[in-house]
């Protein structure tokens, strides 16, 4: 039986958790991406909701890595989903890299080591926001269809023109 002290301490990394991952999540849906706030927030509460029961559920003979790795294992069917390959050009990289991401920081949450996520997470936000789109000022194929950022479809028209 978990004692009720460890209860808020195992709510607050579950929380924690979320923020961070919704953090990383907040900026791929800044820039249009379909994976954003909500998919990566929960991506890293689920791996810190594992690691926290695998700490605290199955008393003093649980393993806990056996679950980290299972995170590891289980989010790349996750990744791979986010990933398309069209033609020439492969779509979806980074959004499967920032799932891993956020999975190994709710994962690092769960056990405690939230400095190192903090870290981690403002790291991933920066190299995001800030770090070079070799793609972005490519020409584009011929058939290639772009899909409009965020920003770019608030200023559309709205309605349909006669």
């Amino acid at each position: 039986m978990v004692s009720m002290d460890l209860h808020p301490q195992m709510l607050i990394r579950l929380v924690v958790a979320m923020m961070l991952g919704a953090l990383v999540g907040y900026e791929r849906e800044r820039d249009g991406k379909p994976a954003g706030v909500r998919t990566h927030g929960m991506v890293s509460l689920g791996a810190a909701l594992f690691t926290v029961v695998s700490l605290y559920g199955f008393g003093p003979t649980a393993d806990p890595t056996r679950v980290a790795a299972m995170v590891v294992s289980g989010i790349g069917f996750l990744g791979a989903g986010a990933i398309l390959h069209q033609r020439e050009s492969v779509h979806g990289l980074t959004t499967a890299a920032s799932l891993w991401v956020t999975a190994a920081i709710g994962t690092a949450v769960g056990v405690g080591m939230i400095g190192m996520s903090v870290v981690t997470t403002l790291l991933i936000f920066l190299l995001l926001r800030f770090g070079p789109r070799p793609g972005k000022n490519r020409p584009k194929q011929e058939g290639e269809v772009s899909r409009p950022t965020r920003s770019e479809k608030a200023i559309e028209p709205k309605g349909k023109e006669i």
